[in-house]
């Protein structure tokens, strides 16, 4: 309800942003099906918002220089500053879109015209970037100068009157959700046409990509849901061993929607098809199928499933199958239990980044189940996840203590090596959020990241922690 509470009343001001609503819909509906009359009603759909959204070309700074000059009424004129940004934000989004509907073609034709799109995009992005960096400069300028020349005091009314603190944040979230998207979309392009790719003038940095949609995550922009479900979505992408198999994403989607809602057996029933007829990473499937099989109370079959996870791994270098295989090898070692099968999909959950996506009721059934939980060698998975539930339902105080007993267990350093770095991560985060506690904080994340190493995706918590930090340099100047 939040993200479309957050949309709607922003759509009832703009026409534009209430255009674009509906078309980000029809474009992922379109790639959900994959349907050739909807993908082209969504490419219709797009170029109509873009024509919408299309304003001037000068840049927003200089925008305000000649305002100042012209002694304009900074008043009644700067608010259309955020707007004009969020405008052509929302102009390099639809055209990252259509660059995906292209790419879906595979053909050499459609990879071309997709590259030529995403050029456009990313120079707005670029743009876009630039001057919000300018405006955040601004509003320090504001907070910091005293006293101020004549010339910063214009600059800083114009902040002060036309542009907030919230609304520029809300903007860097909303231009690194199109940069890491832009990022996953060059991902689907195949390596021997990634040269002619770059030849077009923009880099494929996927971990700079993944990074920057971390960020948005954590944004207040309206599109951090969609920032959290797409590093989901490209974990799925990341199993496909060609783009053939691509449909099975839609499968995959509603298996994983399935254990959201905590509904264990359809979310079974997704994943043991998957297990049996998808040639991506069928051990990984091999383990959900185990897990939500088990969470419905048919123990004795989950464990026959677990004991095929173990022939089903193929991929040595993944880290998801060497992560399954981890999990199922232990199941096999220790009878499951449906608490400890619930439990273990519940981590699933937590490690893609799901639990935010989770009604408040199902993560209070989530806490229930947790609670539930008796058995000393899972304790610190225990907390952990319980902190990470905590701090989505907004219970900020028992999350932090939920943390720090995570964070000391040490048996967790014998079967859950990547608990202990994952709550230290989790609990800095919590502590950057007071003023009094920033520097906890900020110590806790490079402990995060210097103190361990060698556990169960270790290089995606590396992408967090930098992700917060860089958010932390922007909120707390050097």
């Amino acid at each position: 309800m939040g993200f479309h509470s957050g949309f709607f009343s922003l759509i009832t001001r703009h026409l534009t942003i209430h255009s674009f609503f509906p078309y980000f819909f029809l474009w992922k509906n379109a790639m959900m099906t994959f349907e050739e009359e909807k993908m082209q009603l969504a490419c219709d759909d797009l170029k109509t918002t873009e024509k919408l959204c299309e304003s001037e070309e000068a840049g927003v700074i200089e925008t305000i220089k000649n305002k100042i000059k012209k002694n304009v009424d900074v008043r009644k004129s700067t608010p259309s500053m955020v707007d004009r940004l969020q405008r052509q934000i929302i102009i390099a989004d639809c055209q990252v879109y259509l660059a995906v509907l292209s790419f879906v073609k595979q053909e050499l034709s459609a990879y071309i015209k997709g590259g030529w799109i995403l050029r456009k995009a990313w120079k707005i992005y670029n743009k876009c970037y630039l001057d919000i960096n300018a405006l955040q400069e601004l509003y320090q300028k504001k907070l910091t100068e005293e006293p101020l020349t004549s010339d910063a005091a214009n600059d800083n009314h114009i902040v002060a009157e036309g542009v907030s603190e919230e609304s520029l944040n809300r903007l860097k979230g909303a231009v690194s959700f199109g940069y890491g998207l832009f990022h996953l979309c060059i991902s689907m392009v195949p390596p021997n046409l990634l040269k002619i790719i770059n030849l077009l003038g923009f880099p494929g940095d996927r971990l700079q990509g993944l990074s920057s949609l971390m960020y948005a995550s954590e944004s207040k922009d309206m599109k951090a849901p969609l920032a959290t479900a797409l590093t989901s979505f490209h974990t799925a992408l990341e199993l496909a061993v060609d783009q053939r198999e691509i449909q099975h994403v839609c499968l995959y989607e509603i298996g994983w929607c399935s254990m959201i809602e905590l509904n264990f057996k359809d979310a079974y029933n997704s994943f043991e098809r998957l297990k049996n007829e998808s040639r991506w990473s069928q051990c990984y499937y091999a383990y959900l199928t185990a897990v939500c099989q088990g969470a419905t109370g048919d123990v004795d079959g989950a464990q026959i499933v677990f004991k095929e996870v173990q022939k089903l791994f193929k991929r040595k270098n993944n880290q998801i199958e060497q992560f399954s295989v981890k999990k199922a090898e232990r199941f096999r070692k220790q009878t499951p239990t449906r608490a400890l099968c619930v439990l273990a999909s519940i981590e699933v959950l937590y490690l893609w980044k799901a639990l935010p996506n989770c009604s408040p009721p199902n993560l209070q059934r989530m806490s229930q189940a947790c609670h539930g939980v008796d058995d000393s060698s899972v304790v610190g998975l225990k907390y952990l996840l319980l902190g990470a539930i905590h701090k989505c339902l907004g219970n900020s105080e028992d999350a932090v203590q939920f943390f720090q007993r995570a964070v000391k267990d040490e048996v967790c350093r014998q079967n859950n090596l990547y608990v202990q770095p994952y709550a230290c991560y989790e609990l800095g985060c919590l502590l950057l959020d007071k003023p009094e506690t920033v520097g906890r904080g900020r110590a806790l994340l490079l402990q995060a990241k210097e103190d361990f190493s060698g556990y169960d995706f270790e290089n995606r918590l590396h992408v967090r922690i930098h992700a917060a930090l860089a958010s932390m340099r922007e909120l707390v100047p050097q």
